[in-house]
């Protein structure tokens, strides 16, 4: 029998739902790196999944709904900023934050532009990891020290061009040497749309050739 009143019984609810560890999901292509994330944010948060690859990622998201999302910038499937988009459309509530090697000012933009609020580099993981989880789960915005002057330069240049979800998944495939063809039955679109996305991407980007295009997606963390 259940001797609690109902203040009790509201009161014991709150408590157990403000004493709940945030929910938090991995993901990289390297079992290795995956599980030391983990250990290393085990003690604060929990884990409650890792995925190897970009869709992988988006179907645990909308499986486990979790509060913060690690992800890797270069992953198979789909890129991190890909992935992020749309596992941000699935789980609205989650904060991203992108734990990458890359330590380029371009990749850093891209990675916010694509909603992430954090963004840390492997090599100081260990030591910021924890503190960047707590602060994004503030409302806050964290950036990695290392990279902050660099970023912030470039921050305040004119921004580059913006591309949509698709042409962004149009011009990794370009990047990976698909076909106009291999685009199309990929993305279950005709191959006049898949060559007018590629030349929409061009004129956007002012480029003129697929080696220029290539560059830009390798540059700007759209493609590995």
């Amino acid at each position: 029998m259940n001797n609690m009143s109902s203040d009790q019984q509201r009161w014991s609810a709150s408590t157990a739902a403000q004493s709940a560890r945030p929910r938090v999901l991995i993901a990289d292509d390297h079992t290795l790196v995956a599980q030391g994330l983990a250990k290393l944010v085990g003690d604060d948060f929990d884990v409650v999944g890792t995925a190897m690859n970009g869709r992988e990622l988006i179907e645990l998201a909308r499986q486990l709904s979790p509060d913060i999302a690690l992800i890797d910038i270069v992953m198979p499937e789909l890129t991190g900023l890909e992935a992020s988009q749309k596992l941000l459309e699935a789980v609205p509530g989650c904060k991203v934050i992108f734990v990458s090697m890359h330590s380029k000012a371009e990749f850093v933009r891209e990675a916010f532009r694509a909603g992430a609020s954090g963004y840390i580099l492997k090599r100081s993981a260990a030591s910021e990891l924890v503190e960047a989880m707590r602060e994004v789960m503030k409302g806050n915005a964290y950036l990695s020290p290392f990279i902050a002057k660099d970023v912030l330069s470039v921050l305040l240049l004119p921004h580059a061009p913006s591309l949509t979800a698709r042409q962004r998944e149009v011009l990794r495939l370009v990047a990976d040497g698909r076909s106009a063809k291999e685009i199309a039955d990929y993305l279950h679109i005709s191959v006049k749309t898949a060559q007018f996305h590629k030349t929409s991407i061009m004129e956007k980007l002012g480029v003129h050739t697929t080696a220029e295009l290539t560059r830009y997606a390798l540059e700007h963390g759209i493609a590995s």
